[in-house]
């Protein structure tokens, strides 16, 4: 009879341990799923941005700084091979892009042009597509850190070497209100 209990202990103990590790390894596959999501959008981004930089290169040559700013902001997130560097590429392009379209204030040639409106537009349809994606994927993040944290499931993760994501934060230059001079 204890040989009975030994064993449906033991049985428990590896279905629970199984329970555990595939409940960790599913909001794992979530965060990389809710991180591709994002990645895909932050590459439609960076494909617009040297259309959007050639139409205003035409009404504002003297901005060349700014430009500049938004080529290297995409370059970086083009060249980023990791989640951390693809994060920290996307909050400067978003920081070069509004410097951008604060820039556009003071042309009204610019403003004006339908390339640049139509770019725009779309650019601002993809920035609210990542700012919900990005507060899905932290959600997740926060699913699985819970997961890797809390008792049982911590002892399981460490034992399986899960590794923590981080959190899609946004940079202290974007917090920041964009100046508009003329």
């Amino acid at each position: 009879m204890i040989v009975y209990v030994v064993i449906a202990i033991v049985i428990l103990l590896i279905l629970f341990v199984i329970s555990q590790y595939n409940g960790l390894v599913k909001a794992r596959n979530r965060v990389k799923t809710n991180w591709a999501q994002i990645d895909v959008q932050l590459k439609k981004r960076a494909d617009l941005i040297p259309n959007l930089v050639e139409t205003v290169k035409g009404y504002a040559k003297h901005e060349s700084s700014t430009m500049e700013a938004v080529i290297k902001a995409r370059n970086s997130y083009v060249s980023a091979d990791s989640i951390d560097g693809k994060m920290e590429a996307s909050n400067q392009i978003t920081g070069a892009l509004s410097h951008l379209f604060a820039l556009s204030e003071s042309y009204p040639d610019l403003k004006a042009n339908t390339n640049f409106m139509a770019l725009q537009d779309e650019l601002m349809n993809l920035e609210d597509k990542i700012a919900y994606s990005r507060q899905f994927y932290n959600d997740t993040v926060y699913s699985y850190m819970n997961k890797l944290e809390m008792f049982p499931s911590s002892i399981i993760a460490s034992i399986f070497n899960f590794e923590p994501y981080g959190y899609f934060e946004v940079d202290e230059e974007d917090k920041k209100n964009v100046q508009v001079k003329f």
